[in-house]
């Protein structure tokens, strides 16, 4: 049965104007970006089959071209549109990190962070630079390695502390692996950052472990 021939109450787009987008499922969300399923299949049962072929969101976003253009009723169109919306969305967290005090709007740090990392397969260490208001100067990803660890210089993460005039930074780093607790070796990465940039000034404020299965920081588990 096609979309069309749903009672209106139940069409995603219909829902989502009188109910608001957080009252549909993921394949509801996702059906309204696909527009039109193929022969045999509404958009909705099509988004459905991309779930629970990938597995969840994370994993369809994170798909590689080839393995996304092989799903039928896809291409290289709609895989080109999927990167424009993961990168509109980081770009508007961004923005929303950039407004106002970074410890003030921890859920924007949060959501930015597990947008860009969660679906890396390499681990990556990265900084966001603060100023003496805790305002977002930059972000960059310092650092990055193999599935399992990533070399950290403390003497390159001064310098680039020094280079942004930063008075505070936030790390994060993700766990291809999925799990979100902190290795020993996290612990004195951590413990080794803070002693160098002590000694000119600057505050390391958290350091978040990001992973498919959620978003770990030391600050609010009492470990910085």
């Amino acid at each position: 049965m096609s979309i069309t021939d749903w009672p209106a109450a139940e069409r995603p787009r219909e829902k989502l104007l009188e109910r608001g987008a957080s009252s549909l499922s993921d394949a509801e969300l996702l059906a309204i970006f696909l527009r039109t399923g193929v022969r045999g299949k509404s958009a909705v049962d099509l988004a459905r089959d991309l779930l629970s072929r990938f597995g969840n969101l994370t994993k369809l976003f994170a798909a590689g071209k080839k393995d996304f253009c092989d799903v039928h009723g896809m291409g290289q169109a709609k895989y080109v549109q999927f990167q424009a919306v993961l990168e509109l969305s980081r770009r508007a967290l961004h923005e929303e990190m950039e407004t106002g005090d970074a410890l003030n709007s921890p859920g924007a740090v949060r959501d930015y962070l597990q947008l860009l990392l969660r679906s890396r397969q390499q681990e990556v260490f990265m900084a966001i630079f603060l100023d003496a208001q805790h305002r977002v100067m930059a972000s960059e990803e310092l650092f990055s390695g193999t599935l399992t660890q990533t070399s950290v210089y403390p003497r390159e993460v001064v310098k680039r502390a020094l280079y942004h005039n930063a008075a505070a930074v936030i790390f994060a780093h993700n766990h291809p692996s999925g799990v979100t607790e902190p290795s020993q070796s996290d612990r004195l990465l951590t413990d080794a950052l803070k002693q160098a940039l002590s000694l000119v000034d600057v505050r390391v404020l958290d350091h978040f472990i990001v992973s498919g299965s959620g978003c770990l920081s030391f600050a609010e588990q009492g470990m910085l």
